[in-house]
């Protein structure tokens, strides 16, 4: 049996052979994409937090009346 007839192996030399045609993303893209996320993360967390404390401020405002 030959090794590229193994399915298993067979598998794993495709794979390796389509990551070669990948275009990965430089350092400089990663690092912008990276920072993009993160601060889109704290942004979003922020602005759901302010939310938050208003909305329970509100409620504890009109229960208390």
């Amino acid at each position: 049996m030959n090794l590229k007839e193994n399915k298993l192996i067979k598998y794993f030399y495709e794979a390796k052979e389509e990551l070669e045609k990948v275009s990965w993303p430089t350092r400089k893209e990663t690092l912008m994409s990276t920072l993009l996320v993160i601060g889109v993360s704290v942004g979003t967390a922020v602005f759901l937090g302010a939310l938050d404390f208003g909305l329970n401020k509100a409620l504890s405002t009109l229960i208390a009346q």
